[in-house]
């Protein structure tokens, strides 16, 4: 009988039990997590409990003589790299192979022991009852997480989930480590919250105008989520935002200019890169102007040809020279780029014969959902991913129902419609990315990288400086800014309390409030909604009575918004009144009777705490608008230009 393994060792590969199969990758002589590392077991453990993996050291040491396996993604060895990898692809079976271009969603916390609501869900979207279980069916090669499918609820739990996916998908037959992503842009969109890091959104990071700010925010970004055990990040947005309108980009753009938004592309992406982290420059060909949501409808972007190459193409350009990791498509119709109707998504002239031939991108390219009405519009959910591959995507996101898509696939091939080396070659990609950002040598992560990078005082302080040099001064008539707690002790906060971006801590009338008693102001917070009704009105008005100045923030406010009759009641009580844009800068041109505005480009705490010590006078206002605003009665005038911002 061979004596006991020792604590903290790998177990050794039993070959005996697969017969014929090569596994070239340090990791994969691991069956199982190092011992040690916490994983999900039959019972669901507490948050934190995720214990520390053995060291780099003890692993090499365990795995001698595949050593040379695991410089996997130095470019001194791509070749042998690629030969390895197509040695993996060689040995899949056409099921497997199908599964590994798929990203999906799965409900819970745990990978093995979810919440029953969890599991109701899963049964009846996925036909699994866990992540494991999908994993076991599926052979997928990515999962996406989401606050609402209760993937992200502490950070220590979000590194136990990841192990336990891990654990699951490597204890197959040929298992894979999992590529695990996220929406984590920052600003309005983010899927991880507090006490994680979270930055100012794109907009702001463009009003700041900063190319080191942007790569910090990667960089951070990118550590924290990593030592969570999330790798591919679906960010930055390389849109240009040209269309006020835009409902669905707005500011989670840099903004309007392509070579600024290039600019700070190209940061971010270096920051993420430095975190070992891939970032996902979207929406492919560009997003940015439009007046229809493709959550929701199926926009269609009029840009000639040469627009097309002068506005949104830049941002890409410089992404790929960046070296960006993936990028993922828009559900868009472009026809100057592709006359067939067909969004984006679903065009292999866009997709191989721009991205690919003439940008000279060959990453990973991604859908954006699959769910999403802009790619159902023209066909079926079994024919889209069909689609989408045949146009030259790699990777296969959220599709609304997964068996029909992984089934429609497999069919596709059996069919002759694909052939299997059309799979190889994006199953080539995903396994490189894969290799590059060390999932094939340390795919688990423990509880002490969770508390060495997540939330530390240094990230946040870095959030909150970042954020500084972001809040936009519009208007300030007379000097009406900075507020003095000794001239105007008293201040009403009211205004619009949208529903909280995820994971902070919101409304955001009761954060720029308790900011504002802080910094010496006695601040009463009274939230009046993004529709006012007259009662709300007259309540505001009257509170605005014992008040020595109002702060209101506005979002989204147009000619008939009842938000615009909320400011104009308070500016009629003789009372100063300083306005905060929560989201779009373009409200300022509704309330031309503000005498100090500002813009904030999003309604999250870091961004809030950054005005509120704005109007206090504790910071000098620094952003710059990095979009024109227009005229509210004439748009085809500018009210205040590209680059507009006042400061004290």
């Amino acid at each position: 009988m061979a004596a006991p393994r020792p604590a903290g060792a790998v177990r050794p590969l039993d070959r005996q039990k697969l017969p014929g199969y090569w596994w070239p990758f340090g990791s994969f002589l691991q069956r199982s997590p190092p011992e040690g590392a916490h994983v999900h077991h039959a019972s669901t453990p507490s948050a934190g409990n995720t214990s520390a993996t053995p060291s780099r050291r003890t692993v090499l040491a365990a795995t001698a003589g595949v050593t040379a396996a695991l410089t996997i993604g130095q470019g001194s060895a791509h070749a042998d790299d690629d030969r390895r990898l197509r040695g993996l692809i060689s040995r899949m079976s056409l099921e497997e192979k199908v599964g590994q271009l798929f990203v999906s969603r799965v409900y819970g916390h745990s990978a093995t022991a979810p919440d029953q609501a969890d599991i109701d869900a899963n049964l009846r979207e996925l036909g699994v009852r866990t992540a494991a279980e999908l994993l076991a069916k599926y052979r997928l090669g990515g999962i996406i997480y989401f606050a609402w499918a209760h993937n992200t609820r502490a950070p220590h739990q979000i590194a136990d989930l990841s192990n336990g996916i891990q654990k699951a998908s490597l204890d197959l037959p040929r298992g894979l480590p999992v590529l695990i992503s996220t929406d984590q842009e920052h600003g309005i969109v983010a899927r991880v919250g507090k006490p994680a890091t979270l930055f100012p959104g794109a907009m702001a990071v463009g009003a700041g105008g900063s190319r080191a700010d942007a790569r910090t925010l990667g960089r951070i970004a990118g550590e924290e989520l990593r030592a969570m055990g999330i790798r591919q990040d679906y960010a930055p947005v390389a849109d240009v935002n040209v269309n006020p309108a835009n409902p669905v980009i707005g500011v989670r753009s840099f903004g309007s200019d392509p070579d600024a938004v290039a600019g700070l592309v190209a940061a971010e992406v270096a920051g993420y890169q430095r975190s070992k982290v891939a970032a996902t420059a979207k929406h492919f060909p560009g997003h940015g102007d439009t007046e229809v949501d493709s959550h929701y409808g199926f926009p269609v972007i009029e840009h000639t040809r040469e627009q097309w190459g002068t506005i949104d193409a830049p941002p890409f350009r410089a992404a790929i020279k960046a070296g960006i990791d993936s990028i993922m498509t828009a559900h868009i119709m472009v026809p100057a780029l592709d006359a067939s109707g067909d969004p984006a998504t679903l065009s292999r002239p866009i997709l191989t014969g721009i991205l690919r031939e003439e940008l000279g991108y060959d990453g990973v390219v991604v859908t954006d959902s699959l769910g999403m009405e802009g790619v159902r519009t023209k066909y079926g959910d079994d024919r889209v991913p069909v689609l989408a591959l045949k146009a030259g995507v790699d990777q296969l996101l959220n599709p609304p129902k997964l068996d029909v898509a992984w089934n429609a696939v497999l069919k596709a091939v059996q069919d002759g419609e694909l052939t299997e080396e059309r799979l190889d070659e994006s199953i080539l990609r995903v396994l490189r990315l894969k290799s590059k950002l060390g999932l094939f040598a340390e795919p688990y992560v423990s509880a002490r990288g969770v508390d060495r990078a997540v939330g530390t005082e240094a990230h946040l302080a870095a959030a909150d400086r970042v954020a500084e040099r972001t809040t936009t001064l519009l208007v300030n008539e007379g000097g009406l800014l900075p507020l003095s707690p000794r001239e105007h002790p008293r201040l009403l906060v009211v205004g619009a309390d949208p529903a909280s971006p995820s994971g902070t801590t919101g409304p955001p009338t009761g954060v720029l409030a308790a900011a504002l008693t802080e910094l010496g102001f006695t601040a009463t917070a009274l939230s009046t909604g993004t529709a006012p009704s007259a009662a709300t009105v007259d309540r505001a008005v009257a509170a605005a009575q014992d008040a020595d100045a109002v702060v209101v923030g506005t979002y989204n406010v147009t000619a008939t918004s009842s938000q615009k009759t909320l400011v104009e009641r308070l500016l009629a009580t003789g009372k100063p009144v300083v306005a905060v844009a929560v989201r779009n800068p373009y409200d300022v041109a509704q309330l031309p009777g503000v005498r100090g505005y500002l813009a904030s480009y999003s309604w999250t705490d870091v961004e809030l705490r950054a005005a509120a010590r704005v109007i206090a006078g504790q910071v000098r206002p620094r952003g710059k608008l990095p979009v024109p605003v227009q005229r509210a009665d004439d748009p085809a005038r500018v009210l205040y230009p590209l680059g507009h911002g006042l400061s004290y």
